[in-house]
């Protein structure tokens, strides 16, 4: 729950092994000749189970098991395979030592790089695979938007220059989608506009009162902690810390963060008002049903408002707001929303308003595997999901100077997200010649 989605596609879920199998090439690259035999057999063994043709516990080491069951494993692989089509061979595999390797897996449609590792003692069973990125074959934008138009629920894409102009996908860009966290950018936008004008300073310090929930850990700070806004800042993109959200929320006012909403160029922003804290959020999602009811019937921002600043929060615990956050999706009218156009425009405004620190924050946690970051001289990012939403939003500046928006928004009211699908389809789409 508003949680940022730094996966950066590390599947250490997916114990991937070395993928050998009858009628294809046992490697197409180099290193197999060289690998020890228990890091060639269960290479095998792991392709047969990606294939479906073996048993995870019989391949799967008890410490993988523990933290990824068979049932998970099997959705794992399904996403991938969804993506990039069945595995096919081993490009690549290199050992890094004799029970663990380097490893370059071949599916019908991109290449998973990664490691692996085996346990020590026999049968050396898997006990950990990362793929960290993906680099796709024969793809191509039309591949693309078919697979984003063809997940359950409705999806918003943009990808293309800051201006708006020429973009190379565009996807119900004009449309609200509930975003999660990623409404911690306006936050960050407003606080960066202040620095620059002067007002405030990154080295401002300011103590802990305005504490929520998880995602985060401030939440578990003392009380009272003296904060600098930078690392208030740092830790609410980096980490999507909720605590140090609302911390920032309470020093800079409501009515400053809606005052940036409307001055980003927002499609109408009273649609988004009032601007939620997190805690306010999570009161209202786990709280007495009565008061839900209450505040969606509003038919105006001020009753809204009412209602908010006769919101007793004392008694909302962690217990609760796990379960109401669980299940299915809660309330998605009860959110903060913006369009792909709305958060493209907010970085423009943000170029030309607030304090070039602020892009530097974004950048802290990327979410992207090396070998795309590597294509842009900067990489920013912030993502934000609960059930049934998912926001993903990169800045990006070519090596040329040139600066590119992309930002996925999917929602589905009826039922929670595989959130992996719409990651492998953001760095299939990074992974595209531009």
């Amino acid at each position: 729950m508003l949680k940022i989605l730094a996966y950066a596609l590390v599947f250490s879920l997916i114990p991937a092994n070395a993928f050998a199998q009858e009628g294809t090439p046992a490697s197409e690259d180099t290193g197999l000749a060289t690998a020890s035999q228990p890091l060639q057999e269960r290479a095998a063994d792991a392709l047969a189970l990606l294939q479906g043709e073996a048993d995870a516990k019989d391949v799967l080491g008890a410490r993988f098991l523990a933290s990824v069951p068979p049932a998970q494993f099997a959705a794992i692989t399904q996403q991938l395979t969804s993506q990039f089509g069945a595995p096919i061979g081993i490009k690549s595999l290199e050992p890094t030592g004799e029970f663990t390797a380097n490893i370059a897996i071949r599916f019908e449609r991109a290449i998973g790089r990664g490691t692996m590792a085996l346990s020590p003692d026999a049968p050396h069973k898997i006990e950990g695979l990362l793929l960290r990125q993906f680099e796709p074959i024969d793809d191509s934008l039309a591949k693309i938007e078919a697979d984003l138009l063809a997940l359950p629920g409705k999806v918003s894409a943009y990808f293309g220059p800051v201006d708006g102009n020429n973009p190379a996908l565009s996807i119900n860009a004009g449309e609200r989608f509930a975003i999660g966290s990623t409404f911690k950018l306006y936050v960050l936008a407003a606080l960066g506009n202040d620095i620059k004008a002067g007002q405030r300073r990154w080295d401002d310090t300011v103590p802990l009162t305005a504490k929520s929930f998880p995602s985060g850990m401030m939440q578990d700070w003392p009380s009272g902690s003296p904060i600098t806004l930078h690392s208030l800042a740092s830790m609410m993109i980096s980490i999507s810390d909720n605590t140090a959200t609302d911390q920032l929320m309470a020093v800079l006012g409501r009515e400053r963060i809606e005052q940036t909403v409307a001055e980003s160029g927002f499609a109408d922003p009273a649609k988004t008002m009032p601007f939620l804290t997190t805690r306010e959020m999570f009161a209202l999602k786990s709280g007495p049903v009565e008061r839900l009811q209450a505040y969606r019937s509003q038919t105006n921002t001020r009753g809204m408002r009412e209602i908010l600043e006769g919101l007793d929060t004392s008694g909302l615990t962690t217990e609760q707001i796990n379960a109401a956050f669980s299940g299915k999706p809660v309330a998605l009218d009860v959110e903060w929303f913006a369009s792909a156009n709305d958060l493209r425009r907010l970085f423009e405004y943000m170029n030309a308003h607030s304090q070039d620190s602020a892009f530097d924050i974004m950048s802290i946690n990327q979410s992207v595997p090396a070998n795309l970051r590597e294509q842009w001289a900067f990489v920013g990012y912030k993502g934000g999901s609960e059930p049934g939403v998912l926001n993903l939003t990169w800045f990006l500046t070519d090596h040329s100077g040139n600066d590119y928006v992309l930002t996925l928004s999917w929602n589905n009211p009826d039922a929670s997200l595989e959130n992996s699908a719409l990651e492998l389809i953001a760095q299939r789409i990074l992974s595209l010649p531009r």
